[in-house]
């Protein structure tokens, strides 16, 4: 005991590099760049795939057939309606926290009403997880809609998953291009191994609490400016550079002063994430669409520079930088960047939940202790 550590002791910060769980849902290789799911590369899913599709292959280990998958989408429909209680209650929140304290308020709220509240997560109840995962847009939507006093656009039936939110967010159907690319973004944050905000509702799960209480979990640790909401600080920056010749400038300034450079490293990649080589082009391509390319501009300018400076430490875009961009051109407001990753990971979080319980241990990792051997209690009136 006490505050001298004598010999090695094994110690990971952070739990850096430590492996807590046996898993199939995804595979990363920093060095290569690459990042499967279930064994399919990311840019096939961005390619072939949508979100539906997606999250049952990420939730059941496999791609469904037509029907499996028809089936699926429809039970998504069906359970984006919220309990009319839960709308209320969003309706009646004040206008001004940030939208990742209404979502984990919303996601608390729906437990009440789940027919299946009292089974926990061991048992494997895939429509408590589904539900879930089709009630998150709805939650975010009708938050935005009645904080900015417009009035709540219900689900629509005949829409997919990330169509149906730009509608009830907009109160108008996207375009087809648009709905596609807002789809890709999603299935492009769907997962990512124990991130986290996964590894936070793993520990939830492992407690064998209900599958509610491990997305609530999932999403306060989202909400810490270290793991969500990078991309909205990247726009932030891009305003504050404000044309591309005032890019060297700024990082060469910003790297000289140890200031980081929103969007760019990661603690996995140590090259060009698969997921922002993606997500660029499509900021490329709506940039030109709408014939507004300062950010892309920016963007790519800085992007240059960070790789000159720092490409050969391992520092390069991660999925944050040009998805800040999109969500931009799609109509998202920058404050509901980080619940529209919630909205997508929810999926990944789930995944990891249901496959770990199935073996479960609960998390129980220990501390080394460095305080005094011992200390004399001291009565209160004796105390100086």
């Amino acid at each position: 005991m006490g505050a001298e550590i004598k010999g090695a002791i094994e110690y990971s910060k952070g739990l850096e590099g430590v492996i807590a769980a046996l898993s199939s849902i995804s595979y990363i290789d920093g060095s290569q760049g690459k990042l499967v799911y279930r064994g399919i590369p990311i840019e096939m899913l961005a390619k072939y795939s949508n979100y539906e599709e997606t999250a049952y292959l990420l939730l059941y280990g496999e791609l469904p057939t037509k029907e499996a998958l028809e089936n699926f989408t429809q039970q998504m429909k069906t359970f984006r309606i919220l309990p009319k209680r839960v709308e209320d209650c969003i309706r009646e929140l004040p206008p001004n926290p940030h939208p990742m304290d209404i979502l984990k308020v919303a996601v608390a709220h729906t437990a009440l009403y789940d027919p299946d509240r009292l089974r926990c997560c061991r048992e494997g109840v895939m429509s408590k997880v589904i539900r879930i995962i089709a009630q998150i847009p709805t939650m975010i939507a009708y938050y935005h809609r009645a904080r900015t006093g417009q009035d709540i656009v219900p689900p629509d039936p005949d829409l997919g998953h990330a169509a149906n939110f730009l509608y009830m967010l907009h109160g108008k159907k996207p375009d087809k291009e648009e709905a596609r690319i807002f789809d890709v973004a999603l299935v492009l944050h769907a997962e990512h191994g124990l991130n986290a905000s996964t590894f936070a509702a793993m520990v939830t799960a492992s407690t064998l609490s209900d599958i509610n209480s491990a997305i609530v979990s999932a999403i306060g640790t989202l909400k810490g400016p270290l793991h969500g909401g990078a991309n909205e600080r990247v726009l932030k920056m891009l305003d504050e550079i404000g044309t591309p010749d005032k890019a060297e400038e700024y990082v060469l300034n910003a790297l000289s002063e140890k200031r980081r450079i929103m969007g760019f490293g990661h603690r996995v990649y140590k090259t060009y994430d698969p997921r922002a080589r993606i997500l660029k082009e499509y900021a490329e391509y709506l940039s030109n669409k709408y014939n507004d390319r300062r950010y892309i501009e920016i963007g790519e300018r800085i992007e240059k520079i960070m790789i000159r400076e720092l490409g050969k430490k391992g520092i390069f875009p991660n999925v944050d930088f040009y998805s800040g961009i999109v969500y931009q051109f799609l109509g998202i407001p920058r404050d509901l960047f980080t619940p529209v990753f919630a909205m997508a990971r929810s999926v990944g979080w789930a995944a990891h939940v249901c496959e770990y319980v199935q073996n479960n241990r609960i998390f129980r990792p220990r501390a080394y202790y460095t305080g005094p051997d011992y200390v004399e209690y001291v009565p209160i009136d004796k105390r100086r």
